[in-house]
């Protein structure tokens, strides 16, 4: 019988907890301004997973960060939790950093690199693209 890995993370206080069954549809390493701002790193690592595999427990804060992006974190605590594009309503990421397991899910390409920092590394061996992966070529 096959079982379906549970996968959870949550926030650094433990206010808002979540968990999702499944692997995800891609990882990502983004170096995009809005990303950076909202948490205050010099990169942001994502889960993208299928909407519907979320389960939040707990109530986090919403924000509008963009016309078409709604981030959620923990309104206690202050953590970045997840990223929804208004563009994409079947998909959610998840700061990667925020799960329990978070070696379990390393970057698969790395995105907004025209943004990157000047200090900071690109991560060898995965794709790399000057912006979104939409339908991109990579670098």
């Amino acid at each position: 019988m096959k079982t379906t890995a549970v996968h959870e993370g949550g926030c650094l206080c433990g206010a808002v907890r979540y968990r999702f069954t499944g692997e995800p549809r891609v990882t990502s390493l983004c170096h995009c301004r809005s990303c950076r701002r909202a948490c205050g790193a010099p990169s942001v690592a994502w889960v993208i997973l299928d909407a519907a595999a979320l389960e939040i427990s707990g109530t986090p804060a919403r924000y509008r960060s963009s016309p078409a992006v709604v981030r959620q974190f923990c309104s206690a605590c202050g953590t970045q939790l997840t990223y929804q594009n208004d563009a994409s309503p079947a998909t959610i990421d998840i700061t990667t950093a925020s799960l329990d397991e978070p070696n379990a899910f390393p970057p698969s390409r790395e995105i907004w690199l025209e943004h990157k920092l000047a200090w900071e590394s690109v991560s060898p061996g995965i794709p790399h693209y000057a912006q979104s992966s939409r339908g991109a070529s990579p670098l």
